[in-house]
C-alpha cells in the first residue's frame, strides 16, 4: 500500500511514534505464520534504517549547536544525559555518526561518509549501529603505512560479511585481514602504537574490585617490567608478612639474608606479587610529596565515612577521587598513609565563612564540600570531586560570598556554564524538602524543577520501605588503637548545613 506522508521532519517523528504505540497492540492472531515472520524481518530492517536516521539527527544537532541550547557541553552528553541513554551508547552512536553520517565543509557542501560502503548497507537496513561499530574497531587497528585502496577493500569485505553475519563474529575475520595486510608487524610504527596506546581503571563491582584495560608502548612495558623486577621480587612488599622488606629488592641497606628468608615465606603468585608492588609504591609516591602543593585535594588522598561504620570497622567510605573503600582497609590506610580522614560528628573549630574577602575556596572548605557533595553536583556528572572547583552560589561577580553553605563542587566546565541566558544553567543550595542543604541545577530561563545530581549519592536513589532491614554492622578487625586514635581527635568542624569532623595523620 502506497502511504501518503507528511514532508516535515517533526510531522513524520509524530507518525512513526503513533504506528510504534500501534503495532504495540494491535492484534497479531489474524496473521499467518509466514505474515508474522515477514513482520519480523521488516521491523528489524526499519530498525536498522533508523541508524541511519539517527546518525542524520545527531549530525544536525551537533551543526545547530543543540546541545548548548539544551545546557549541555556536547552532543554525546546531551545524549548521555539529557536523553538518559548513557556514555557508552552515546559513545557509540558518535563514533557511528562520525563513520556513516554526512558532515559539510566550510563551505556547505555535503561530504561523502568516510565508510561510504557502510553508510549504504545502513541505510538499506541491512547492517546495523552495532555491525559499524564492529567494522570501525577493525579498521582502527590498520596500520597507517596501510594504503587507501587497501583499506577500501577492507571495508568492502567486513561490509559485505556484516550482511551475513552477526556483530560478535566479524572480529574473527577483521583478524584474518589484519594478519594478512601486516603479517609480520612491520607496517607498524610508533605513530600506530602511539594511536592505541591506553591505561583505563573499570568501574568497581559489587566487591569494591576493579579491572584494568590497557594497551602499553613498548616504551612503558620495558620500564615497567624494570620496576616490577625488583619491587615484586619474591619476599619484597608482602602485605601479608610484617617482616617483608618494603621498596626495591635491590636497596644498599638491605640484608639479602632477610630478603632471602621473606622470599621463602611468600606463596603468593606473580600476579599477586605485581599487585603488591603497584601497591607498595603508590605508598611511596603519596608518602614523598610527589603530587604536587600539599594543600590541595587532588594532591592527597581524602576519604570520608560516618562516624558509626568507623566505630564498627565495617561499611563503605568514599575517596575524593571516587573509589569506594572497605572501612576495615581505610583503617589500615589511615595507619600508614591517609593525610586526611573526614567523619560525620557533631562540633566544630574551623573557619568556613569567609565572606566577600577571599575569592578561592580553602582546604578547610574544600574538604567540608567532599563530605557533602563527594564530586560534580551538576546532575548526571560523574567527575570525582578530585576534578572539581568549588562553585560560589550565586557566582562571585553576582555577589556570592566564599562562605561554606554558598559553595558547591562542580567541575571546571559545569562550573563555567553557570549564567542567566539561554543554554546555560543555574544553580542553588535547596532550603527544604528530602534534599535540603544540598546544590540543585536547572536550565536557565526554564520553570523547570531543581534537580540533585544522584550518581555520586546512590544511597539517594534506593526507597527503603521496598528494602528489607540490612543487618548490623560486623567488626571485621580489630584496629583497636588507630580506631580510638582517629575517634578521639579534637580538630572537628561543624556549623549547617555541612557537618564533618577532619582527622589528620601525625
Amino acid at each position: 500500500m502506497q502511504a501518503v506522508l507528511p514532508e516535515t521532519a517533526a510531522e513524520l517523528a509524530d507518525l512513526i511514534d503513533a504506528a510504534t504505540e500501534r503495532l504495540a497492540v494491535v492484534g497479531l492472531s489474524r496473521e499467518t505464520d509466514h505474515e508474522m515472520l515477514d513482520v519480523l524481518n521488516r521491523w528489524e530492517t526499519s530498525r536498522r534504517k533508523a541508524d541511519s536516521v539517527s546518525a542524520r539527527l545527531l549530525i544536525e544537532a551537533s551543526d545547530r549547536n543543540l546541545d548548548q541550547l539544551a545546557g549541555y557541553l556536547t552532543v554525546p552528553q546531551l545524549l548521555a544525559t539529557g536523553l538518559r541513554l548513557g556514555r557508552a551508547e552515546a559513545a557509540r552512536r558518535r563514533t557511528v555518526a562520525h563513520e556513516i553520517g554526512r558532515y559539510r565543509n566550510l563551505q556547505g557542501e555535503l561530504l561523502p561518509p568516510r565508510l561510504p560502503l557502510c553508510a549504504q548497507a545502513v541505510a538499506e537496513g541491512a547492517i546495523d549501529a552495532r555491525h559499524v561499530d564492529a567494522i570501525v574497531h577493525i579498521m582502527a587497528q590498520i596500520p597507517a603505512a596501510v594504503g587507501q585502496t587497501d583499506r577500501d577493500r577492507a571495508e568492502q569485505i567486513l561490509t559485505d560479511a556484516a550482511r551475513n553475519v552477526a556483530p560478535d563474529d566479524l572480529p574473527m575475520l577483521g583478524n584474518r585481514i589484519l594478519a594478512h595486510l601486516d603479517p609480520d608487524g612491520h607496517l607498524t610504527d610508533g605513530a600506530d602504537r602511539r594511536r592505541q596506546r591506553g591505561f583505563t581503571l573499570r568501574p568497581q563491582d559489587r566487591r569494591l574490585m576493579s579491572k584494568v584495560r590497557a594497551l602499553l608502548t613498548p616504551e612503558l612495558r620495558a620500564k615497567l617490567e624494570v620496576i616490577l623486577t625488583v619491587w615484586a621480587a619474591p619476599g619484597m612488599n608482602n602485605p601479608a608478612d610484617p617482616d617483608s622488606p618494603h621498596g626495591a629488592a635491590d636497596r644498599p641497606d638491605l640484608d639479602p639474608a632477610d630478603l632471602e628468608a621473606a622470599a621463602g615465606r611468600d606463596d603468593r603468585l606473580p600476579a599477586q606479587r605485581n599487585h603488591d608492588a603497584l601497591l607498595a609504591m603508590c605508598d611511596y609516591l603519596l608518602g614523598h610529596g610527589a603530587l604536587g602543593r600539599p594543600g590541595r585535594i587532588p594532591a592527597q588522598l581524602v576519604i570520608t565515612t560516618t562516624e558509626a561504620e568507623l566505630a564498627a570497622r565495617a561499611g563503605t567510605a568514599v575517596t575524593a577521587t571516587g573509589s569506594r573503600v572497605p572501612v576495615a582497609d581505610l583503617v589500615d590506610l589511615a595507619a600508614d598513609a591517609t593525610p586526611w580522614l573526614e567523619v560525620f560528628a557533631d562540633h566544630s573549630a574551623a573557619i568556613l565563612y569567609l565572606g566577600r574577602g577571599r575569592r578561592l575556596a580553602t582546604l578547610a572548605q574544600r574538604l567540608a564540600l567532599f563530605g557533602r557533595d563527594r564530586g560534580c553536583t551538576m546532575p548526571g556528572c560523574r567527575r570525582p570531586f578530585a576534578q572539581t572547583e568549588a562553585h560560589h552560589l550565586p557566582a562571585w561577580q553576582h555577589g556570592g560570598p566564599t562562605d561554606v553553605d554558598h559553595l558547591g563542587a562542580a567541575c571546571g566546565p559545569h562550573n563555567r556554564r553557570e549564567g542567566h541566558s539561554p543554554g546555560q544553567w543555574e544553580s542553588t543550595i535547596l532550603a527544604d524538602g528530602p534534599d535540603a542543604g544540598r546544590v540543585a541545577w536547572r536550565p536557565a530561563g526554564r520553570d523547570a524543577p531543581w534537580r540533585v545530581n544522584p550518581l555520586h549519592h546512590p544511597e539517594l536513589l534506593i526507597r527503603p520501605a521496598l528494602l528489607p532491614d540490612p543487618p548490623p554492622l560486623r567488626r571485621r578487625r580489630d584496629h583497636g588503637s588507630v580506631v580510638e586514635r582517629l575517634l578521639s581527635c579534637d580538630v572537628r568542624i561543624h556549623r549547617p548545613p555541612i557537618v564533618v569532623d577532619f582527622h589528620r595523620r601525625e
